[in-house]
């Protein structure tokens, strides 16, 4: 398995013969160069979006379109791309689980916000969520967008992920202190990566926190487009 950091809160994920493409933002993410744009999205056969702000789904669509891939994501949403914009969907909602070919991916709840913007203003397409994504002896926790929340303790009782993908950066998200009391608390990783950091300066910068609080756990801060193998 292989697990790219494409910046912010954009993955690569090479799982089970299938290319998992998670949040991906190209167009605009000051972390990924744009000479790494083609090699980011190269073999791709799914998309995952987790939720509708910007710097989540702004690219999508191109790339679903470009790659003829489809989106796999929130049912509300999903229907509506399939049936008005003529993308080819995954849909389901929290509690479900799909087979992607090998990896099953069970969408779980997260507690953020998800819209984005129209000239009659904001719309609010389904709801925000995140994914376990198991394969290859591993179940991944990827929160998405979030803040702590207890019901992360019924997802360790039915995954028991052993590697969690956590946004970390604050002000939208939960930050390093917060990330690792869900991490201490709820689950027991032997792998943590966080991620929507350091994108920009409002953001947290650095993971050292987490790795302080999380004896015994492998905390690894990404570099861009740089394989994590596991």
């Amino acid at each position: 398995m292989k697990i790219t950091w494409l910046g912010h809160a954009s993955f690569r994920i090479e799982i089970e013969g299938q290319v998992l493409l998670v949040d991906p933002w190209l167009k605009g993410n000051p972390m990924l160069p744009e000479d790494s744009h083609q090699a980011a999205v190269a073999g791709a056969t799914h998309i995952l979006l987790t939720h509708a702000h910007f710097d989540h789904v702004q690219d999508v669509m191109p790339i679903a379109r470009e790659h003829g891939i489809p989106v796999v994501g929130q049912f509300d949403l999903m229907a509506h791309w399939e049936e008005h914009k003529e993308l080819e969907t995954i849909g389901f909602n929290k509690g479900g689980t799909v087979d992607l070919g090998g990896p099953r991916v069970t969408m779980v709840h997260a507690v953020h916000s998800t819209s984005f913007a129209t000239d009659q203003g904001p719309v609010v397409p389904g709801t925000e969520c995140g994914f376990m994504i198991a394969g290859e002896g591993h179940t991944i926790y990827l929160s998405g967008d979030t803040d702590v929340m207890a019901d992360m303790k019924i997802f360790n009782d039915l995954h028991s992920p052993d590697i969690g993908i956590l946004c970390a950066g604050g002000h939208f998200t939960m930050d390093m202190r917060r990330a690792a009391y869900a991490a201490k608390t709820f689950f027991d990783f032997k792998t943590v990566i966080p991620c929507h950091y350091r994108t920009f300066d409002f953001l947290e910068q650095s993971a050292e926190e987490l790795a302080k609080a999380l004896p015994g756990v492998d905390v690894i801060e990404p570099e861009v487009m740089a394989p994590i193998e596991v």
